[in-house]
């Protein structure tokens, strides 16, 4: 069993630390906020100041593998998920009546809640895991190393005294210190792969009234302008959020702060406005978030490792901006492979790191096409996509089959080219047209001249 020291307490390291204790690894955790999830979610959402996280009041859709990863490996952790107030929502719920059941279907389910209940199960998991020693408010502020080609990393150190660890997992988020180190070290470069997001995004949370309306009805939970997207994002506790996404160079950004505006413009997109409809409480101020990058970080190069004793998980490895929500899932499953592999990795690390290029990066060169795709729409305010391409889109809200292939793809089960590229695909979007012979692109948004004319001048 290995001796394995994890820098940072999010979502990947609580879930690295708490896997990995519970395959008899001697864990220590380092996060330095001396604060922690626990039981009051309201405040801790609502009141908890998270510089260093700025996605955490943010609305999250918890994809498939979240919830495969949990169910295996920590069931009591989904248990008092679930137990927190987090709902289940499968793909075929859209239908009301499920198709008949194909192989798979039963992972096509997201995890509605917000961040901080999953921290929260998570951090009393962790506290209650023998084998895991939670050291809260702890800064690491350096590595130690070895002897050895590369150089191999021995352990932290936390202020004045030095942990040994035989393995070290970088979990500390987007933000990092951990490649300065191993410069400053005189190892290798990382080899890092950055592409910024000129994406901009918005969001207020309500809450629904214990007297008022609850039900939306039957709406989809997107809508689109040519140079905005809105959403609605269903969490737990009667919670929701709405979020609006748009070019971060559109003049109107700065105005959409105003709670008033913000609410004017998403009243302009059925999906969100249906919601807004049942009169909830708003329980925040306009939430701004920008200036993300999609980046990966590896820790080997053409000739290797450049470290030994030390890999990268979570945002430390691959952070993607949230449009499709892959965070948390490509963090629990790195999680997952650690907590299987330890002893392997702690001894020779290039196991993680081509299981990480081969089962991990496809997801990420996904999102950097797709937000490549969204930001030239989102800034020139470009034409739908093509005829076939957009009913393939709509489609899916009417056939069963289509919307298994886009489910498929959203939860990380299939690559779009392998899920989509069927001939039971082609056939239904084919009968689909047929069926919809006036079919056209078009965006069920506002135009340009109804959205300004909700902006202050």
């Amino acid at each position: 069993m290995a001796r394995v020291a994890v820098i940072g307490g999010g979502i990947s390291g609580l879930g690295t630390a708490l896997m990995l204790g519970r395959r008899g690894h001697m864990v220590t955790l380092f996060e330095q906020d001396a604060r922690h999830a626990g039981e009051d979610l309201n405040r801790d959402f609502f009141r908890w100041d998270r510089p260093r996280v700025p996605q955490a009041t943010h609305p999250h859709s918890f994809l498939a593998p979240v919830r495969t990863v949990l169910r295996t490996e920590t069931p009591d952790v989904y248990t008092d998920l679930l137990r927190r107030g987090a709902r289940e929502y499968h793909d075929f719920d859209w239908f009301g009546e499920h198709p008949p059941h194909q192989d798979g279907d039963e992972d096509l389910v997201t995890l509605r809640t917000r961040r901080i209940v999953l921290e929260a199960a998570l951090t009393a998991a962790v506290r209650r895991e023998a084998t895991v020693e939670v050291r809260q408010g702890c800064r690491v502020r350096a590595l130690t190393f070895g002897n050895g080609r590369p150089a191999r990393v021995t352990g932290v150190q936390v202020g004045a005294e030095t942990h040994k660890a035989d393995l070290v997992i970088d979990a500390s988020g987007r933000r990092t210190p951990v490649p300065d180190w191993l410069t400053a070290a005189g190892c290798r470069l990382p080899v890092v792969d950055s592409h910024r997001t000129r994406i901009a995004y918005l969001c207020r949370w309500y809450r629904l009234r214990p007297d008022g309306p609850r039900d939306p009805g039957r709406v989809k939970t997107g809508s689109a302008a040519p140079f905005a997207l809105a959403g609605v994002f269903p969490s737990d506790n009667d919670t929701f959020a709405v979020s609006l996404v748009l070019s971060t160079s559109d003049p109107s950004r700065g105005a959409l702060t105003d709670p008033a505006v913000f609410e004017a413009v998403a009243r302009r997109f059925p999906a969100t406005a249906a919601w807004l409809d049942l009169a909830p409480e708003a329980q925040t101020a306009v939430l701004a978030m920008a200036g993300l990058d999609n980046r990966w970080t590896s820790l080997v190069d053409d000739d290797g490792p450049v470290v030994t004793g030390l890999v990268n998980a979570g945002d430390s490895l691959v952070h993607t901006n949230p449009t499709l929500g892959h965070g948390v899932a490509l963090g629990l499953r790195a999680a997952q492979y650690l907590a299987a592999h330890a002893d392997r990795a702690a001894a020779d690390p290039i196991g993680y790191h081509t299981w990480t290029a081969q089962v991990l990066r496809p997801w990420f060169d996904a999102q950097v096409a797709a937000d490549r795709g969204n930001e030239q729409r989102l800034t020139e305010s470009s034409p739908s996509s093509d005829l076939r391409t957009a009913a393939l889109a709509a489609c899916a809200f009417d056939d069963p089959v289509v919307m298994r292939a886009r489910a498929q793809v959203r939860h990380l089960l299939q690559p779009a080219g392998e899920a989509y590229g069927t001939d039971e695909v082609d056939r239904a979007v084919t009968d689909w047209l047929a069926d919809h012979p006036d079919f056209s692109p078009a965006y069920d948004g506002p135009t340009r001249n109804q959205w300004d004319a909700l902006i202050p001048g």
